[in-house]
């Protein structure tokens, strides 16, 4: 295993980096750009989840970034919510949709597998105060 020095190294924040990305574009239709509430919501939480990875990672405590992952969960699992409104309302192909729910899911388990590995095995100086 490579020695992860930055967030940019973390599997998880690249792929939430480009589910961002995907959602951006599935966004940009004349249907979703009419409803600038959905629109903005599906981004802004896209958004928080490689966010928190990343600021999770920068607290150099084990303890916060778990907590800061666990947001990242909340909101992945938020934007798969709102997949269901957007085949619901015919904004995104069902493939599209088929498609951002895989990713979504991937980024789910490493997000949680990670969340265990630091629970389970890592230990901060800090995390015992």
């Amino acid at each position: 295993m490579a020695t992860i020095k930055k967030f940019e190294d973390l599997e998880s924040w690249k792929n939430a980096r480009i589910f961002v990305k995907d959602i951006y574009k599935a966004t940009t239709n004349s249907d979703v750009q009419n409803d600038f509430g959905f629109q903005d919501q599906i981004r802004r939480a896209s958004i928080s989840v490689m966010n928190n990875i990343a600021e999770g990672f920068g607290r150099f405590n084990n303890k916060e970034f778990r907590r800061f992952l666990d947001i990242s969960v909340g909101s992945l699992l938020e934007v798969k919510s709102m997949l269901y409104v957007a085949e619901d309302l015919e904004y995104f192909s069902s493939e599209k949709v088929e498609q951002l729910r895989n990713d979504a899911d991937k980024i789910y388990f490493q997000l949680l597998a990670f969340i265990t590995y630091l629970r389970n095995t890592v230990k901060h100086k800090s995390d015992n105060k």
